[in-house]
């Protein structure tokens, strides 16, 4: 009995240490083959950065969030709070056209890449202007608004600085991470740093900074007669002869760049995109989408 007793506890003992030995094998070869491998794979489809992915992943979660500024009139609240302008509405218009809804979100302007890469936006849709570092960093579209920067000053003293020379002594407000402040540093001036165009006119206006360098359409749409800036007026364009050009950009190898784009043609050939550029009077700065 003794001898049996022991046999039997021995083989208790062996068959313990063979499920042992099998759960961990089972565990780790899950480890190696499972979770996380394919948890990181299915999260770089999710996310839209490859080719193909991007537009299911808005449509998946039933929004386009489009990162802005304040900036009239491409994309400005009106008295109800509600997200208007040619942007704006164009964002809409294009969300719509996907079967998802618009929602826009204020950005730091400096910070616009790295808000699309962490997918807290899906898109930068602001009056962008197509620099080099912008189209290394976004999957952009097509170019649809010629824009140029301007220099805003108040207009009882905008006589006495004729050109960029005789501006050297004036401190400026300019958008933090815009092609402004690119104005400011190749002309030398001094300037100040603010959270986008809108709020360096509220410096001009109140008088810590002589001047703004701004967009041209923005300028046009909120400085002069008629306009929230009534005394202010804009003078002379720092980059007359390479202009600028707006475009929208995604993330980095996006398909919903090709689907804005096919959208621009359709939207012009249709009227739509001409109506509403009239709508906030920037009809001539529209480039013909084909």
């Amino acid at each position: 009995m003794k001898r049996i007793a022991s046999l039997l506890l021995a083989l208790t003992m062996m068959l313990a240490l063979a499920a042992c030995g099998n759960t961990t094998t089972n565990n780790g070869g899950s480890t190696n083959n499972g979770g996380a491998g394919n948890n990181t794979s299915s999260s770089g489809n999710e996310g839209g950065d490859t080719a193909g992915s991007d537009m299911q992943y808005v449509k998946d979660k039933g929004t386009l969030v489009v990162g802005i500024t304040e900036f009239e009139p491409m994309d400005y609240q009106d008295a109800d709070g509600n997200w208007i302008g040619f942007d704006a509405d164009m964002a809409k218009a294009f969300a719509e056209s996907l079967g998802v809804e618009a929602q826009f979100q204020v950005i730091d302007w400096d910070n616009k890449v790295m808000e699309l890469d962490g997918k807290t936006i899906d898109v930068v849709w602001n009056g962008m202007t197509l620099t080099d570092e912008v189209l290394a960093a976004m999957e952009c579209s097509n170019a649809y608004c010629n824009n140029a920067q301007v220099v805003v000053l108040p207009a009882d003293v905008a006589a006495d600085y004729p050109d960029a020379a005789s501006m050297g002594d004036l401190s400026f407000a300019v958008e933090s991470g815009s092609f402004g402040q690119d104005q400011a540093d190749a002309n030398g001036f001094t300037y100040t740093e603010v959270i986008d165009q809108a709020t360096a006119l509220m410096e001009v206006a109140s008088g810590t900074a002589d001047a703004a360098i701004i967009d041209s359409l923005m300028a046009g749409a909120m400085v002069g007669d008629g306009t929230s800036y009534a005394d202010l007026t804009y003078t002379i364009t720092l980059n007359p002869e390479e202009g600028e050009q707006y475009g929208v950009g995604f993330r980095k190898g996006s398909d919903l760049a090709a689907a804005l784009n096919q959208f621009f043609i359709d939207s012009y050939a249709d009227g739509t995109m001409t109506s509403l550029a009239e709508t906030y009077g920037i009809q001539a700065a529209l480039i013909p989408q084909e």
